[in-house]
């Protein structure tokens, strides 16, 4: 099965990085509004505004919070029921974080839409680390 692996490096403590993956409001900043918590079971949505390819909703389930190490929580849209998962590692004073998408059926429309979705969303989480 196609995997979305992506690695990103940040000169924010992996404190810091960990809040911008599980506060709520912080999430919105660089993924999209949504309802989350950190809490192993709780189901949450992302949303965005839809388009004609899109309704712009992502159904969750948290699967692992393991803080400040492992994320993990289901992504179910666009016909897809796959699994996104957050490594964090401090080396230095620096942050490596690494993202499995995993469970796509091919390397479609929507393994496609995640890869380039979750490459600018990692270049807004640079942005908004920045900022903090």
């Amino acid at each position: 099965m196609p995997t979305v692996s992506l690695d990103f490096q940040f000169s924010s403590s992996i404190d810091r990085v960990w809040l911008a993956l599980t506060d709520s409001k912080k999430l919105a900043k660089w993924v999209m509004n949504n309802n989350f918590k950190p809490v192993v079971g709780h189901k949450f949505q992302f949303w965005t505004e839809p388009n004609k390819w899109w309704d712009g909703v992502v159904d969750s389930e948290v699967l692992v919070v393991d803080e400040p190490n492992t994320l993990s929580y289901t992504w179910i849209t666009d016909g897809e029921n796959t699994i996104v998962t957050w490594t964090l590692k401090e080396v230095d004073g620096n942050t490596h974080l690494s993202l499995v998408h995993t469970g796509f059926e091919n390397e479609g429309h929507a393994y496609n839409g995640a890869k380039l979705g979750w490459i600018k969303m990692g270049n807004q989480l640079e942005k908004m680390l920045a900022e903090l």
